[in-house]
């Protein structure tokens, strides 16, 4: 298995063992989150509780329900971004990515990056905002939106500022 971890901070931000696709002429990885129940789940067995001697109110306060990366990889949301708060921040972080980047790859980089970040810009109404556990607001931000019709969000990762750690 593969982990994907940030160049700049270290933090594990996602894994390989999500569904996935490199998009935007190789700028991103996107992948693809999943709902999931998190605490106890009860099974029903069909069994009638109150006969049983069991409660039967039906209500489990320890279940809830989670997208799957978040919850793994400990994300935490931001907040609401605008357009001029991302330019704000996608001009520091490619200026401190660009050390991260090899020599032969960062004029490349550069034409990627450019058509991700006006990407993201164009679409910053829809995304939600996320870093990972540091929460170092230098390091590399993951961004999530919802493709039209799905149940759970997608999350965008920028490819070149990611580490392939195998476990």
């Amino acid at each position: 298995m593969l982990v994907y971890e940030d160049k700049i901070s270290g933090d594990e931000l996602c894994s390989d063992s999500y569904p996935s696709e490199v998009t935007t002429d190789g700028c991103f990885l996107e992948v693809q989150g999943s709902w999931i129940v998190k605490g106890e789940v009860e099974i029903d067995t069909g069994a009638n509780p109150s006969a049983e001697g069991g409660d039967d109110e039906g209500v489990d306060d320890s279940v809830e329900k989670v997208v799957d990366i978040i919850d793994a990889f400990e994300l935490v949301e931001q907040g609401e971004y605008g357009k001029k708060d991302l330019m704000s921040y996608f001009k520091g972080w490619i200026q401190t990515i660009m050390a991260k980047i090899d020599e032969g790859e960062q004029a490349d980089f550069k034409k990627r990056v450019q058509t991700g970040v006006k990407k993201l810009v164009g679409m910053c109404k829809e995304l939600q905002v996320f870093t990972g556990p540091s929460m170092d607001p230098d390091a590399t931000m993951v961004f999530a939106y919802y493709k039209d019709g799905a149940a759970a969000p997608t999350f965008v990762y920028f490819k070149d500022a990611l580490n392939e750690v195998k476990c």
